[in-house]
């Protein structure tokens, strides 16, 4: 949903800076690598230290490249398959990095389980979001749909726990947590009943198609 409304904010306010790496001989391969990094070094070095709101603030230095690396590929009209695979594939280690660092923080020096584990079940619903949708892309299925997908997610976790590094109760990040678990439950619903129901389609176009040759 996010993906949706706020995508076209973005581009506008972070096409200027695309355009200057562009001129500036830097590819998007790259872009993806250093803030795929960036975004795992806060997630898996400030947040197990405790550092929630710092860590926060320095993963948002690099969370964009996402977007940026998009708009570059689109002006440099790069539209091969290695950029979007290292882009996924990528996407992966940054979301599996930030909810094991705040699981590993809560479970240590944190000391509330309850958090540490409601990331831990984020973090594996998250990847079943993702990978049904890969999944079906693959077999040939549209399944970009649902009530939680990858923006969704980031946003709702890094304010949460932002606002928990500045002192806002524990507690408000534990809703949020188990709220995106509730989501992500529901988007894997909503993913696999929707390519249920391109299958089912496809099968009965293909049943037809026999019918009427016979």
């Amino acid at each position: 949903m996010l993906n949706k409304y706020a995508r076209g904010f973005f581009t506008t306010l972070f096409t200027p800076l695309a355009t200057w790496l562009i001129r500036h001989r830097v590819s998007p391969d790259a872009v993806t690598i250093i803030g795929t990094l960036g975004v795992m070094i806060g997630g898996l070095v400030f947040y197990p230290l405790g550092q929630l709101f710092w860590g926060t603030i320095f993963i948002l230095l690099f969370v964009f490249s996402d977007v940026i690396d998009g708009i570059m590929a689109r002006q440099q009209e790069r539209k091969g398959k290695w950029g979007a695979f290292l882009d996924s594939t990528l996407d992966r280690f940054a979301d599996g990095s930030l909810f094991a660092g705040v699981s590993i923080w809560f479970f240590t020096g944190g000391d509330n389980d309850a958090i540490g584990i409601a990331a831990l079940i984020c973090l594996v619903l998250g990847m079943l979001v993702s990978y049904i949708r890969s999944k079906a892309e693959s077999l040939g299925f549209d399944a970009n749909v649902g009530l939680a997908e990858r923006a969704e997610r980031l946003v709702f976790l890094l304010t949460a726990t932002g606002l928990v590094g500045l002192g806002v109760p524990e507690l408000v990040l534990l809703v949020v947590l188990i709220a995106l678990c509730l989501a992500s439950g529901v988007t894997i619903f909503q993913r696999m009943s929707t390519v249920r129901r391109q299958a089912a389609a496809e099968f009965m176009g293909k049943d037809l198609g026999k019918d009427t040759q016979q």
